[in-house]
């Protein structure tokens, strides 16, 4: 099934931040063992992580990354002699080394996109995905040590050559097993599953706001150009310090400097870059449980406090525009309660929220206000006509929903101009609604603002 990105937010973030793993691991310690006389990588992790919670796609970029992390490490003066054939800089073949350093790790993506996804689809998915984690670091030396033998053909190496088993390599791929296994199995576990939706779902409700996003972005901007000036002013620091020490500085000497600290510089902001997302995944998080907080635990639709905000939100969204706000009250509740018991009550009411749910959520929003209150508020110029076709038909639907009982409800709608006060809205509608009740009940009262209300 293809992937909307738009709609998957906690997707996105769980893959910036395994991107940004990625930068983390390409340019520390943490991404390379160096075992003379070139450097064993375990920053090709990520990538069969990705692999295995994403998608082809996904994994291709990540190899991407990681290929262009390679060749930028590879392209200073001091890196060890056979890691200088990973930058086009430093060798004799620049095309070839291009392909070795990026080429071959998107390839890598690629392919161990195609194995997870074989291995997801298969029979016993989580030996496969097992299997296929294993293999990841063979299958990416595979790759790197035949193009190194056909670019570089002056040392030797050949893809036969990386068949032979070390002790590192066994390490490094029963390390990367683990890490998967325990990465799917968190990534797909019903905790995850349950804040993956609330992520996912935070925009939905009045409470999220988009001024987060804008915070955040200034934040990163700000520390974007903090970073920066400080990787300039250490690197003149350094410079400064050799000096001091009577160190000829050379001009290669200055540039392999100022290339160290881009290394730190891509690091700490790919550090800052996972904690921007953290704190965003978690405003989201709050901001989705605040919000199911408020939602009415019986009927499943907005509580009174949740709604009066979402309404006044929309004066701000909807400015210039026309709308209906109704209240709906349900006849003779008290009676039902009494005569047919509070279970009976709940049932009445939850079925009852549900046709009126089910009839307007195209249109705007539903609510609880009260025991047996209920308002709308609707954000679409709807014609009177319709309006009143469709509370007939409302009334109709509702008066069937519990055996040898006729549910009637009556309703107010008043006609209003965004943006329009809270309280006016509460006051005229509830107004409309109590010309409804005296007309006899089971019925509804519109004011249009254009002619006297009229009650049907």
């Amino acid at each position: 099934m293809k992937k909307n990105w738009k709609y998957m937010k906690f997707e996105r973030y769980i893959f910036g931040l395994l991107i940004a793993l990625e930068i983390i691991m390409s340019f520390t310690f943490l991404g390379y063992i160096h075992v003379e006389p070139i450097s064993v990588t375990t920053a090709y992790i990520p990538i069969v992580i990705i692999a295995c919670l994403f998608g082809i796609g996904e994994s291709t970029v990540s190899g991407l990354v990681f290929g262009l992390g390679s060749m930028y490490k590879a392209s200073s003066s001091y890196v060890m002699p056979m890691d200088m054939i990973f930058s086009p800089f430093q060798s004799t073949n620049p095309l070839g080394s291009l392909i070795l350093s990026v080429g071959t790790r998107v390839l890598f993506g690629f392919l161990i996109g195609c194995v997870f996804h074989l291995a997801k689809n298969g029979k016993h998915p989580m030996i496969w995905k097992g299997v296929a984690a294993l293999i990841a670091g063979k299958m990416h030396g595979i790759i790197v040590y035949s193009a190194m033998g056909l670019f570089f053909r002056e040392y030797v190496f050949s893809g036969n050559s990386t068949f032979k088993i070390e002790r590192n390599d066994c390490i490094v791929a029963v390390l990367c097993m683990v890490l998967v296994l325990l990465a799917d199995r968190f990534y797909n576990s019903s905790f995850v599953g349950k804040y993956k939706d609330a992520v996912n779902e935070s925009e939905n409700n009045p409470y999220w706001s988009s001024k987060v996003n804008r915070i955040l972005g200034i934040i990163g901007a700000f520390v974007l150009c903090m970073a920066v000036l400080s990787t300039v002013y250490f690197a003149n620091r350094m410079t400064y310090m050799l000096n001091v020490h009577e160190v000829d500085v050379t001009a290669v000497i200055q540039s392999d400097i100022m290339h160290l600290q881009a290394q730190f510089l891509m690091s700490m902001l790919a550090l800052y870059f996972i904690l921007l997302l953290v704190i965003a995944m978690v405003y989201r998080y709050m901001k989705y449980r605040e919000y199911t907080g408020e939602i009415d635990a019986l009927t499943g639709i907005m509580g009174r406090r949740l709604f009066l905000h979402y309404c006044t939100q929309c004066q701000k969204t909807e400015e210039g525009k026309y709308g209906w706000f109704l209240f709906l009250d349900l006849d003779y509740f008290k009676h039902i309660n009494d005569s047919m018991g509070h279970s009976a009550g709940d049932e009445i009411l939850r079925k009852f929220a549900q046709h009126l749910q089910r009839t307007f959520q195209d249109y705007g929003a539903v609510g609880r206000v009260g025991g047996d209150e209920f308002a709308m508020i609707l954000k679409e110029d709807m014609p009177r006509k319709m309006l009143e076709q469709k509370l007939t038909q409302f009334l109709q639907d509702i008066s069937g929903i519990w055996e040898n009982v006729k549910v009637s409800s009556s309703i107010g709608a008043y006609h209003f101009k965004f943006p329009e006060e809270i309280k006016t809205l509460l006051t005229e509608t509830d107004r409309v609604l109590y010309e409804a009740k005296a007309n006899g009940r089971a019925c509804f009262c519109i004011d249009d603002g254009l002619n006297e209300p009229s009650v049907d």
